[in-house]
């Protein structure tokens, strides 16, 4: 089992910001089933102002830069989710070029310790 911590801002809009919360309540069931099929096996987002911090989960074999091409490539459904949450989010400063949700390092974990 793979895991990913990835950070994004939503865009300074207190309404823009409920809507994307309201979004998430309903994801559409076509998302959910596409993001499974891809190898992704939990995926949990948390919000504290506009930061979000998204954990997922994933299968050994997950690859995200070929899986999610290969998603996009699949599933229009997928592909239009994805432009409507564009439209709530933005970078954060410390994301590198080729990434929209940056990718964070692990710096602690307490099951290290025995």
């Amino acid at each position: 089992m793979q895991e990913f911590a990835l950070t994004i801002d939503l865009v300074d809009d207190e309404q823009a910001i409920a809507e994307y919360v309201r979004h998430h309540a309903e994801v559409w069931p076509e998302v959910i089933r596409d993001l499974r099929s891809v190898g992704i096996t939990d995926m949990r987002i948390w919000l504290l102002g506009r930061r979000m911090f998204m954990l997922m989960q994933a299968r050994d074999d997950f690859e995200p830069d070929r899986d999610f091409a290969r998603l996009e490539a699949s599933s229009p459904r997928y592909n239009e989710w994805q432009r409507l949450m564009d439209t709530f989010q933005s970078r954060v400063p410390e994301a590198q070029a080729d990434e929209h949700w940056a990718t964070m390092s692990k710096v602690f974990d307490l099951s290290d310790y025995h």
